[in-house]
């Protein structure tokens, strides 16, 4: 069984590499659920991590749809990892009606190109995942990671496992809630892989800040936080 963990700095990738992880997913931003990492993050990984990385592209946080703007930036990020020499890219698109974008993930995949490619936890979200399993078969997509639709794997283990009968070419990569009490329960049910971060909260400072940087208004699943341009206007216009 192949043990992917999702990094989200190079501490954490060292990490996982020492402790044994077959791959790594690399991002930033756990807190929303993985976000692009930086490019300066990017190269060092490469330069210091020698197991397997696959890397997110996921441009905000918010939903799986994105603009034609925001699917440029996607694809110039996929460039940019296939350059670095990176194995693999997880993403993908959905539709506002909380179907597979063919389309989009088609372009992604096609300029990530022999890279790995694993359909991410926009999985969970998708209504009809037995039409959207065929499709991801029929792009020869790698590995779908989720959380069988529910808050944690372990909850939606059900699921994957019927969704891992049913694949025919896919892996189904198990994914959210993964530790050390349950991981067998994986393991014994003939996953391929399992996707966890290990993380723990570490104390960095011996004082905690009188002002909290961290805006909670900003965390949604259905709302992009966008500059308005009234705002913007009414500003420049007081100032100037």
């Amino acid at each position: 069984m192949i043990v992917e963990v999702c990094a989200n700095s190079l501490e954490s990738a060292l990490v996982a590499e020492c402790a044994g992880a077959d791959r790594i997913e690399l991002c930033s931003e756990l807190a929303v659920g993985g976000l692009t990492p930086s490019y300066g993050l990017l190269k060092a990984v490469k330069d210091q991590v020698s197991i397997p990385v696959h890397v997110l592209i996921r441009p905000r946080s918010g939903d799986f749809t994105y603009s034609e703007d925001e699917l440029d930036i996607m694809l110039s990020d996929i460039k940019l990892c296939a350059e670095l020499g990176f194995d693999g890219i997880v993403s993908g698109v959905l539709l506002e009606n909380f179907s597979l974008d063919v389309d989009r993930t088609k372009k992604l995949m096609a300029t990530a190109g022999n890279l790995k490619f694993t359909f991410h936890r926009a999985f969970d979200w998708i209504k009809n995942t037995s039409e959207a399993l065929g499709q991801l078969e029929a792009m020869q997509v790698d590995y779908i990671l989720s959380s069988g639709q529910q808050k944690s794997a372990p909850l939606g283990i059900d699921f994957l496992s019927e969704l891992n009968s049913k694949s025919k070419k896919v892996q189904i990569m198990p994914g959210s809630g993964v530790n050390a009490g349950n991981v067998n329960a994986f393991k014994l049910k003939g996953f391929p892989a399992v996707h966890l971060s290990g993380t723990a909260m570490i104390k960095t400072l011996s004082n905690k800040p009188a002002i909290s940087m961290n805006s909670e208004g900003f965390l949604s699943d259905d709302h992009c936080a966008v500059t308005q341009l009234s705002n913007i206007k009414e500003v420049i216009a007081k100032v100037k």
